[in-house]
């Protein structure tokens, strides 16, 4: 490419709006070294994150997804917060954007095998035991991404929601969001080391994002939108979409998981937060639902039974 007059004068332009002299930064480049592919996405330090706490070789595996899914959450939460600020929403930026956050679900979910079938049982069993009280529970961009995704009230534990209403103060609303109960011990009522790490970790930062996000929430958004693109069906089944991979397809991947490795024929293996998964996991006992208004009463009061026992079956 000619460096053409033209564009000297633009970069001129561009550097003088800044302040600075665009010789100065010309002259920089005679010193500068290319970029390299290793040095862009930083290879060497990435891949010294994995640190396993024992020597089972399929430890690796499980750290290494588990990072795959943080990187993932941080795309798709990229994507939130850009619908949520944008002042004029039109229906293509809101499909186009909430498109790229169910693929980057449908990626995670297809993905999941690699835990379900690619670890050796055994191995997981002894390992796992030196992961405490660490749990996959405890990843704040999967709460995060629920914040982002519906109005907090949904998020409020089914039998506790009808307390509350969608001008409540979140910091009231989050003492009872659905997701304690999973790491809360069923007999005692006490709340597992997990998740008083957790909440020591988050709880304010829940509670600002919920803030945050009261007007700038996805179903926030599509709300926004004109009469006649909240009736359009491609509008609406990214919303059903988003519904089903968060709330039904993505925990009956962990739910398969758990199965495998942690189910026994007398009794069922403690998830390593102390979680309980049976209750936990399984989409309709939660019935967690981001969007209600947009699927029929039966779809409602099935909530996740079809898509279950499809995927059981499998």
């Amino acid at each position: 490419m000619e460096i053409t007059q033209e564009l000297l004068e633009k970069l001129n332009k561009k550097y003088a709006s800044l302040g600075e002299n665009l010789t100065s930064y010309l002259e920089g480049l005679l010193y500068t070294d290319v970029t390299t592919y290793w040095d862009y996405i930083q290879l060497d330090t990435l891949l010294t994150l994995q640190k396993p706490k024992t020597n089972f070789p399929d430890e690796t595996i499980f750290i290494m997804y588990h990072q795959i899914t943080e990187l993932y959450f941080k795309l798709a939460l990229r994507e939130f917060e850009q619908i949520g600020q944008m002042q004029d929403l039109t229906k293509a930026f809101f499909v186009s954007r909430v498109t790229r956050i169910n693929r980057y679900f449908d990626a995670l979910i297809k993905s999941f095998e690699i835990m379900i079938q690619g670890m050796d049982r055994e191995e997981f069993l002894q390992f796992r035991m030196a992961l405490l009280p660490a749990s996959g529970f405890q990843s704040a961009q999967y709460r995060q991404i629920e914040i982002y995704s519906t109005d907090f009230l949904q998020l409020v534990a089914k039998d506790r929601r009808a307390s509350f209403t969608l001008e409540s103060n979140i910091e009231d609303m989050f003492e009872h969001i659905y997701w304690k109960e999973g790491a809360t011990e069923s007999e005692t009522g006490k709340k597992t080391l997990t998740l008083i790490q957790f909440e020591e970790k988050y709880r304010l930062s829940f509670i600002s994002q919920g803030e945050h996000c009261r007007d700038k929430n996805l179903w926030q958004s599509y709300l926004r939108l004109s009469q006649q693109d909240q009736e359009d069906e491609e509008v609406k089944n990214v919303l059903r979409e988003n519904d089903k991979n968060v709330n039904v397809n993505w925990p009956l991947a962990h739910y398969k998981s758990a199965v495998r490795y942690l189910a026994r024929e007398a009794n069922d293996v403690a998830a390593t937060g102390g979680t309980n998964w049976q209750k936990y996991l399984p989409p309709r006992f939660q019935k967690r639902i981001f969007y209600p208004s947009l699927w029929s009463a039966e779809e409602y009061e099935n909530w996740g039974k079809s898509w279950v026992e499809t995927s059981l079956k499998n």
